[in-house]
């Protein structure tokens, strides 16, 4: 589109109205079979371009029904522009020109160039006008485009067609907005100047910037390379007005170009659609939302559902649905009434809410059942952990109108994909296991596969035992040496927990930390260690050494979820009077993939309290050598999978030389594990390792037997 400033006036512009330019704008829609309103649609941004015209521009359907009119032409025919439909405009064509319009229109639509024609025209209130028409098809086998100038010379009409040009812009019910080069405000009509709440002067030299929110101007300089480029642009935009509230809009905007084609602003045309933006906005919410209290409804829910078990197909995880009835809510409607009743459901929500993450979904099903998605967990321990603190969140006195009513909650679980690939079966499923809770006694949970319900139990009754651990101090730590290759000094220990159970003996990590993980004990657990071992190294850095460490080991579990016994564990240590770097961390590179923006700020509170961290089982993960240079790591442990076949395989040998010598380039120190013979020993202090630790020098023994050992080692 050629576009010409025009001086007569601010904000105005003319389109050049050579024959040559008529053709060249035709719209191509050839192929297109649609009804007239769906035609009507695909031609509304035509009739954006243009509706600011000073000359006459129609859309005429080959019945000569006008679909589409700019502001000159219906002007000039007396009709309104939202009512073009209603009008033929053979029936505006005066009655001695009859055969020559029928002529001229008939070889119109059969051609692609512009067909002329002078004839008079009649205004609807009886004004009869001399005007030239051009006319060509547009290709879509449905409609013409007619192009209407006033007959008069040539300066006449254009001083004529200004004049009533500045009429319509000032009247237009559209705002009218031109801005420069630099995105100043130019010109704006009074229609825009009120729909921002704003006296026109007040807007003037304003940047366009000024009437934006944070993601308006993000969008603004996103677009502006386009309109220099000559693109015209229509879509839908936010402005604020001076009281700060929104406005939507639909925004048609026309690049203005020189002659030579420089870019020189923009002229847009906007309509406020911020009436429509809310109805739809409010047809929504009701359509998805539940009106009492704000959650999905089931509409949405599905839809959800939907969306997570694709998500569980692509990354092979797996999904719980929880199906949450409220016991014994009929009584509380009977006895206090549904006010009562709805308030409770508003509450329940809230307690629900807060036993989920942000990025769950909790959803009203309708009464009182609700629903909650639980996606990307680690494991079925997360999911029971959940549910308890829902049932015990519910079980708590409601106060309602000045009285405690009570109620609880009977939980079903379904999981994705074990339990069930289709959705409405997946509800169904933990419907069902919801049902079986409620025959239990309710005020609990069960699973829909009876297995799991059995491996729940367990873990419930493990849950127990270790509750009981913690209260009766049956835990307890053994130490292992870790010792240097060059001195075979001891001056580090490892801290390995144990569990001395009353009727199982002696038990490993292994057989109760994953129980302790899905119960959620591993912080309590986690916090004893610590403080136990941060107790013995200051013990021992008066007794052995004062330079003396011990490791410490965490979960990932505990990793990710003990931040608020960081300052507790700071405020020991100083207690202590120990040195922060007596404590070294112990994480494992399956940490390191977890979340990398949240372990670097797990890492960066290690270093702000001044612990060490060591890279435990370092080999068996991913992207090794990427973690050693992003994270802040002290040292680094060798597995024991690559030194138990040092003396036979000369591949692990060369792979744990090369760990040894890329550790010292990055400056760090290296731990081999579980060394077992005295001939990886050698290997190990040949290759340059700084420390090692495994039955060659001791097994994990109780703290005075360590420090025993310890001393002897010094000698």
């Amino acid at each position: 589109m050629r576009v010409q400033p025009n001086g007569a006036g601010p904000g105005l512009m003319m389109v050049d109205s050579d024959p040559q330019f008529l053709a060249g704008a035709v719209v191509d829609v050839c192929g297109v079979t649609l009804d007239r309103l769906r035609y009507e649609e695909e031609q509304a941004y035509y009739n954006d371009l243009y509706l600011l015209s000073p000359v006459g521009y129609l859309v005429v359907a080959f019945d000569q029904t006008i679909l589409q009119a700019n502001l000159v032409g219906a002007e000039m025919l007396g009709i309104a522009r939202n009512a073009t439909q209603a009008h033929r405009l053979r029936d505006f064509v005066g009655r001695t020109y009859l055969p020559d319009f029928d002529h001229f229109f008939g070889k119109a639509i059969n051609s692609a160039a512009p067909v002329q024609c002078r004839l008079q025209l009649r205004h609807s209130a009886g004004e009869r006008l001399q005007v030239t028409l051009l006319a060509s098809a547009d290709g879509s086998g449905q409609a013409c485009r007619v192009m209407i100038e006033r007959a008069e010379g040539r300066q006449a009409a254009v001083e004529r067609n200004e004049e009533r040009f500045r009429r319509i812009v000032h009247s237009a019910e559209e705002g009218i907005w031109e801005i420069n080069a630099q995105s100043i405000t130019t010109f704006v009509n009074p229609k825009m100047a009120s729909m921002l709440g704003y006296m026109i002067e007040d807007m003037l030299d304003r940047p366009l910037t000024d009437f934006m929110d944070e993601e308006g101007r993000i969008i603004l300089q996103r677009n502006i390379a386009r309109r220099q480029q000559g693109i015209a642009e229509r879509h839908e935009f936010k402005f604020l007005r001076k009281d700060g509230r929104d406005v939507w809009t639909t925004m048609a905007t026309n690049p203005i170009l020189n002659a030579s084609g420089a870019y020189l602003g923009a002229l847009a045309l906007v309509t406020d659609i911020t009436d429509r933006k809310v109805s739809t906005e409010l047809i929504w919410q009701q359509a998805n939302f539940d009106h009492l209290t704000g959650l999905p409804n089931r509409h949405m829910f599905m839809d959800r559902l939907s969306q997570e078990t694709r998500k569980a197909d692509r990354t092979a995880a797996f999904l719980a649905l929880m199906f949450i009835d409220l016991d014994h809510f009929k009584e509380v409607n009977d006895q206090h009434g549904h006010a009562a009743g709805d308030a409770v459901l508003v509450e329940a929500t809230r307690r629900i809410a807060s036993c989920v993450r942000s990025t769950d979904t909790l959803a009203r099903l309708g009464g009182d059942e609700f629903t909650v998605i639980l996606a990307g967990l680690d494991h079925v321990g997360s999911v029971e952990r959940i549910a308890q603190a829902m049932i015990a969140a519910l079980s708590q006195a409601f106060e309602i109108g000045g009285q405690r009513i009570f109620i609880s909650a009977s939980i079903g679980i379904a999981l994705y994909p074990p339990d069930a690939r289709d959705l409405d079966a997946l509800l169904s499923n933990a419907d069902q296991a919801m049902y079986a809770s409620k025959n239990g006694g309710r005020n609990r949970f069960s699973y829909f596969t009876p297995d799991l319900q059995a491996a729940a139990s367990a873990r419930q009754n493990m849950g127990a035992d270790l509750r009981a651990a913690i209260a009766a101090q049956q835990f307890e730590i053994l130490y292992q040496p870790i010792v240097s290759l060059h001195s075979g000094a001891v001056y580090k220990a490892e801290a390995l927990l144990r569990w001395r159970h009353p009727t199982r003996g002696l038990l490993g990590p292994a057989e109760f930390i994953p129980f302790a993980e899905s119960n959620g004990l591993i912080g309590q657990i986690g916090d004893w260690v610590f403080r136990e071992a941060a107790r013995q190294a200051h013990a021992w850095q008066a007794a052995i050494d004062p330079s003396f460490q011990v490791s410490v080991n965490k979960s990932p579990v505990q990793f990710r979820r003990d931040a608020d016994m960081y300052e507790g564990w700071f405020g020991y240590i100083e207690e202590l009077g120990l040195p922060r770097q007596s404590i070294i961390i112990e994480i494992t590179e399956s940490i390191l993939m977890q979340g990398a923006d949240q372990v670097l700020e797990r890492l960066r509170h290690f270093r702000a309290m001044g612990l060490q961290v060591a890279l435990d089982d370092f080999g068996t993960g991913y992207s090794s050598l990427s973690h050693l240079k992003r994270f802040d790591i002290d040292y680094v442990k060798i597995d024991q999978s690559f030194v138990s076949q040092l003396e036979v395989d000369l591949g692990d040998l060369a792979l744990c030389e090369a760990i040894i010598v890329m550790a010292h380039k990055l400056g760090l120190k290296v731990v081999a594990e579980g060394v077992e013979t005295e001939g990886q020993r050698q290997l190990l202090l040949a290759a340059g390792c700084d420390y090692a630790q495994g039955y060659v020098f001791a097994h994990p023994m109780p703290a005075a037997q360590f420090e025993k050992m310890a001393r002897e080692s010094l000698r």
